[in-house]
């Protein structure tokens, strides 16, 4: 089963970084860090990804640290 893992970090100058993690569960995934200058930058870039990913047919799982209303 393949995932793919989305969150913001946000640095001690005021950035925030898109964290993007993908791979096959029990396995090593690949990971990649975009610096973004506001929060409003990052979480569009976040959006961006996660609605390309639910187009290929991954669900949300977890979202703000709780279960996604729709796996219930």
């Amino acid at each position: 089963m393949r995932f793919y893992h989305l969150h913001l970090q946000q640095d001690l100058l005021g950035g925030w970084t898109l964290v993007r993690e993908s791979g096959q569960q029990g396995k090593r995934g690949q990971v990649t860090k975009t610096y973004y200058e506001s929060r409003d930058e990052a979480e569009a870039a976040l959006t961006k990804f996660r609605d390309a990913q639910t187009r290929r047919g991954y669900r949300i799982v977890f979202r703000e640290g709780e279960q996604a209303a729709d796996n219930n």
